[in-house]
């Protein structure tokens, strides 16, 4: 049961006559009255049960976009009804009006939308409906909170797909759709053609030069159906805030670029969310089928507050790959790798695959390095300086066993692994 504005303002009006009679007893007795006349209106309110009620929503949507959430009531009673419904949804679903006014005549339906924008990505699971159904007074009625279960999905918002367009450009260079071809110990033979000043004499067909009157060389491609095995570290330094967002964030932006880069150039690409067990995993896909099972994939996954098992991820990597890959690990390079197994780990990785290191370095580090206003500030400098310096060691030694190192701001560190596998196919080393 629930009383609505008129019995307020009804009550109120009780307060004229109890002034002027100044008679409490009168004043008792409208009140009374009020509250008699509240439960006989809730008591003929019809019954909440005669109302359907469905809800419907897109089955996912991309963060920052705009999508609605659709309710269908059905009246199924004999009878005219009137009431409210509330669609309610948790603050992150990002709802709007999501109150609405309805009057229903027998066995007639009538929708309402409440406009959803999502601020976080994840399933986002929406709360009960709440339907109220007034009696004739319009004092009183019905209320029952209807588990109505429903999700939507919230996919990352690969703001970094904006880079896409230059490195695919540069993409055609290299796979040989400009004139641009190249040599290299990973690539793949593609045509022959006559020789020019400037061409490596290495590249000389002599067999096609003997069988001809003019000198040919060979032209090269980077080697397609390559595999590229992307790691999403997922254990508690990917929870520290870098800037205005966790820094779990950049990491899957940049791991969304370099997939739908590396599935343009005829890679394989398979993407695991790992801490101490998988958190998510997408592969079997490829071509314009990868994106979606992807984004769908890592929408749900949040940081975990534990160290990675890096022996466990080894594993793992070694039991998904058969043959020489790319393994990209998105994890945060500090100190704490020194004890944690991971420079063995990714040792152990560098001897049957080609492993590149990428950290999101946090654009709070750099501004404390410049402080210098008072005793606390130097203080803050000294160690943000300290960390600096332990992460460069931790930098030398992960080189040192032949893995690259790519570090960037959230804002930066998609292009910049974007550039690194380029780079990595221009050279033949992929």
């Amino acid at each position: 049961m629930y009383i609505t504005g008129w019995t307020a303002l009804l009550a109120v009006l009780g307060a004229i006559p109890a002034t002027i009679t100044r008679s409490q007893d009168i004043a008792w007795l409208w009140m009374f009255g009020v509250l008699a006349l509240a439960a006989i209106d809730a008591i003929a309110a019809p019954s909440t049960r005669s109302i359907s009620v469905r809800r419907t929503v897109p089955h996912s949507v991309r963060l920052t976009e705009a999508t609605q959430s659709t309710l269908t009531l059905a009246n199924t009673s004999s009878r005219r009804v009137h009431g409210s419904v509330r669609d309610a949804w948790p603050p992150s679903a990002g709802a709007g009006k999501n109150r609405h006014r309805y009057s229903l005549a027998r066995g007639r339906t009538q929708v309402f939308t409440t406009p959803l924008m999502p601020t976080r990505r994840g399933d986002r699971k929406a709360a009960h409906v709440t339907l109220r159904m007034e009696g004739p007074l319009r004092l009183a009625g019905r209320q029952r909170a209807l588990p109505v279960d429903t999700s939507l999905r919230v996919l990352p918002e690969f703001a970094s797909r904006k880079h896409l367009p230059a490195r695919l450009a540069r993409l055609r260079e290299l796979d040989g759709l400009s004139p641009i071809l190249m040599r290299g110990a990973g690539s793949e033979f593609d045509s022959l053609r006559e020789y020019v000043i400037g061409d490596d004499v290495r590249t000389i067909d002599w067999r096609a030069t003997g069988r001809r009157a003019d000198v040919v060389v060979r032209t090269y491609r980077p080697e397609r159906d390559r595999r590229v095995f992307i790691v999403v570290d997922t254990a508690r330094l990917s929870a520290a805030r870098v800037g205005d967002a966790p820094r779990l964030e950049a990491s899957i932006e940049a791991a969304l670029l370099l997939s739908a880069l590396a599935s343009r150039a005829g890679d394989r690409v398979q993407v695991t969310a790992f801490d101490r067990v998988e958190r998510a995993r997408a592969q079997g896909a490829s071509g314009s089928a990868l994106m979606p099972v992807l984004a769908s994939a890592l929408a749900p996954v949040e940081p975990h507050l534990i160290e990675t098992d890096w022996p466990a991820l080894v594993r793992l990597i070694g039991e998904r790959l058969s043959q020489r890959a790319l393994v990209v690990l998105l994890t945060t390079v500090d100190i704490s790798l020194v004890d944690s197994g991971a420079l063995q780990a990714i040792a152990a990785l560098q001897r049957d695959h080609h492993v590149v290191i990428a950290s999101v370095d946090d654009p709070d580090e750099g501004t404390m390095l410049q402080a210098r206003g008072d005793v606390e500030s130097v203080y803050t400098a000294a160690a943000a300086a300290r960390g600096r310096i332990e992460q460069d060691m931790v930098v030398a030694r992960i080189r040192k066993s032949g893995a690259d190192v790519v570090s960037a701001l959230p804002d930066d560190i998609a292009p910049r692994l974007a550039d690194t596998y380029l780079a990595l196919k221009s050279s033949g080393r992929l």
